[in-house]
């Protein structure tokens, strides 16, 4: 699982964030994200790209820890529930895998405040050759 921490590592966006691994399993992955100040909306929420950025990094991912080694992971495509605001932080977005495959997973995440699930997302990963 080195080469999850290792590939998260070299995501600056991530980093802008503030976001770090909290737990990497196979088909399971969990990212934190505080609220900072530079990632808050017009209210003082946590901007919806926030959301979805640690959302969409949790499924992934979770989808690279099923991949062959030799691979990383592209967001074909994602689809985003808001349920509620992000509020107080820090943010959990928590990925799985729903159907593996070889040449397209398809992947979860839930995003929680606290206890409170603010969001909910689905898409589809492509695994892609490195060389």
């Amino acid at each position: 699982m080195q080469r999850i921490f290792d590939s998260f590592a070299r995501q600056s966006m991530m980093t802008t964030l503030g976001a770090s691994l909290a737990e990497v399993a196979s088909g399971h992955v969990v990212i934190e994200a505080p609220i900072l100040e530079t990632s808050q909306q017009q209210h003082g929420y946590g901007h919806a790209a926030l959301t979805f950025a640690i959302g969409d990094s949790a499924a992934g991912y979770a989808s690279l820890t099923m991949m062959e080694e030799g691979f990383e992971v592209l967001t074909a495509e994602m689809k985003v529930n808001l349920l509620a605001p992000a509020a107080q932080g820090p943010l959990r977005a928590v990925g799985r895998v729903i159907k593996p495959g070889r040449r397209l997973i398809v992947a979860q995440a839930d995003v929680f405040d606290g206890d409170t699930q603010i969001a909910v997302l689905q898409g589809t990963m492509v695994p892609v050759k490195v060389s």
